[in-house]
């Protein structure tokens, strides 16, 4: 068994069993405690598994502030953000939410000399695009979150009832076969109501997101929706995604791979 099938093996009995002993798991896996801990180690480092004194849990996910996820992660969702600047075309309307993937895409997005509409409830991706004059931003109204740098509530969600785009671009706590969810209630809102007000959804996530449970499952997986991600899913969620229809689009080195799923 190697390394990657061990690991999917331990995420898959955290699944199963929510708290699991290193002992329990060096047993079924017919390896030593060491390589468990150190399993379990990367694994709570990517953000898959939480360890815990002899053992590990398997986390519903709370997700650090904005200012420590941009640290996490960056080769990958720089690679997502120009697979996915190449869905945007000419005088599209965007909408962006919040997060550390969508403001590497914002970052991205803001270099290209496209004529754009964008409303998005981010100050850190109003002021990026901000600097592009070709782009015309549009702040969403609503109560501010600091940890986040974002608008939410009702306001906001009113205020989108009145919108429509051509596609979101949404990022993701997690990626669960429901659907793409988010670790805060108030911020799923509006990234449902941003599904909803836009012909097609791009759910930019890396792999470290897939069979990662969150709090809030902000909606379905739909032949309208694209995932831009940095690896190709597996097991339960490569199923889900293919029963939905959902195009895929594995961002590489070179082009990046698209598929439906």
């Amino acid at each position: 068994m190697s390394k990657a099938e061990r690991h999917d093996r331990i995420v898959a009995e955290l699944r199963a069993a929510p708290a699991m002993r290193v002992s329990d798991l060096a047993e079924r896996l017919g390896v030593s405690r060491e390589t468990i801990r150190r399993d379990l180690a990367e694994l709570d480092q990517k953000g898959l598994i939480s360890r815990t004194y002899g053992g590990a849990v398997s986390p519903i996910t709370y997700e650090p502030a904005l200012a420590e996820r941009q640290a996490l992660m960056v080769e990958e969702r720089e690679r997502i953000a120009e697979a996915a600047v190449a869905l945007v075309g000419r005088n599209d309307i965007l909408m962006i939410g919040g997060g550390a993937t969508t403001l590497h895409f914002a970052r991205r997005l803001a270099t290209e000399p496209l004529p754009l509409t964008v409303i998005t409830h981010a100050f850190s991706i109003a002021m990026t695009l901000s600097a592009n004059p070709l782009i015309k931003v549009l702040m969403l109204p609503g109560l501010y979150d600091g940890r986040e740098g974002l608008i939410h509530g009702a306001d906001t969600l009113d205020a989108l009832n009145r919108f429509r785009a051509n596609r979101a671009f949404l990022g993701a706590s997690g990626l669960t076969e429901e659907g793409p969810n988010d670790a805060g209630i108030a911020p799923a809102a509006v990234y449902g109501a941003m599904m909803r007000r836009a012909a097609a959804t791009c759910v930019l996530a890396d792999h470290s997101k897939f069979e990662r449970p969150s709090l809030t499952v902000y909606g379905p997986w739909s032949r309208l929706t694209t995932l831009v991600t940095d690896q190709t899913p597996r097991g339960a969620l490569a199923a889900a995604l293919a029963r939905a229809d959902v195009q895929v689009i594995v961002a590489g080195s070179g082009a990046p791979g698209v598929s439906r799923a």
